[in-house]
């Protein structure tokens, strides 16, 4: 596309803005105590404020209320099918959310039915990122209890054309460019051909990375009423006190649970392999990958211990070898 084809092209795009996404939308339930329980079970949430006869719903759950789940969403509009439409026949068909931002008015509690509209709040110029070149789309989320707003939920995806990568087959076909071969590096089979994606790092997380570039793998322990957290958050989830400091991992643990990534396939990655939720010995879980087996023989309650793994000259991170003898 031209650079005149691409403007006559995101001026349609633009021309979504403002219109709505989801119009009279209700949530399949309404707020109610199991939903609740689960995912502060998942979240490892234990603060009292969401159990009881008073219970409330964790605030993060807000978008949780207006999901369409497997069977559909609820009340979406023609103009933003038509949006994912234009996205799609331009080469944009592939799609990953990048992030959201919440605001919450007052609580949510057991038995609220969730009402919502949205709108397409803005649609990006034509943008180029490590995976592919698109378009960035913001809706805006309104959510009501009884005609009253009690929160706004902002979510921004990325629609985009997968970037294609060069591989060995295609560096040596008959139209690829020659060169003298005095001058050619065999490749390094043990050098990726991309690099592994960079943590995100914060004011919030940056003193784990700071203690992981030292071998050392740190909770955050509130100071307040001692409960240790992960990953790490700026204020406690059981108690709300905002004082921390830090204990260091012994670096023992089990496996929690896992699943095997098969598809899609990622830069810098070699489907299949397991990932997998890590339980320490200090009762907190960490996301990372098995060592020292084979993916197919992780199991659920085995056995692992912290080791860090340099993965190039800037990125080192946790992982954990299995110790259960079949290569620990």
């Amino acid at each position: 596309m031209d650079d005149a084809g691409e403007g006559a092209f995101a001026a349609r795009l633009k021309a979504y803005e403002g219109r709505p996404a989801a119009v009279a939308g209700v949530g399949k339930d309404r707020v109610n105590a199991p939903m609740i329980r689960h995912w502060c079970e998942a979240m490892g949430d234990t603060n009292p404020a969401y159990a009881g006869p008073d219970a409330i719903a964790p605030p993060t759950m807000l978008q949780a209320w207006t999901m369409g789940g497997l069977s559909g969403h609820t009340g979406r509009t023609r103009a933003y099918d038509e949006l994912l439409g234009l996205l799609d026949e331009a080469g944009c068909t592939s799609v990953v959310a990048t992030d959201c931002e919440q605001e919450y008015l007052r609580p949510l509690r057991p038995g609220d039915e969730v009402t919502f509209d949205a709108v397409i709040e803005s649609v990006s110029d034509r943008k180029r990122t490590r995976l592919g070149a698109g378009y960035f789309v913001t809706t805006r989320m309104d959510v009501r209890v009884g005609g009253e707003r009690v929160g706004t939920h902002r979510f921004r995806i990325l629609k985009y054309a997968p970037a294609r990568h060069a591989t060995t087959k295609d560096a040596t076909t008959k139209d690829a460019p020659t060169k003298d071969a005095s001058t050619q590096r065999p490749p390094a089979p043990d050098r990726p051909a991309h690099r592994r994606p960079r943590p995100v790092i914060n004011r919030d997380n940056a003193g784990f990375w700071e203690g992981v570039a030292r071998h050392r793998l740190l909770i955050q322990r509130c100071t307040g009423c001692d409960t240790l957290r992960f990953p790490w958050l700026p204020g406690c989830s059981a108690c709300g006190y905002p004082e921390w400091d830090t204990v260091e991992a012994a670096g023992a643990g089990t496996v929690h649970s896992y699943v095997v990534m098969h598809h899609p396939p990622f830069p810098a990655f070699s489907p299949p392999y397991a990932v997998a939720l890590i339980e320490l010995a200090e009762g907190v879980r960490i996301v990372s990958n098995v060592t020292g087996v084979p993916y197919d023989k992780v199991r659920i309650g085995m056995p692992v211990r912290l080791e860090f793994v340099r993965c190039d000259d800037e990125l080192e991170l946790p992982v954990f070898r299995a110790q259960d003898g079949n290569g620990g």
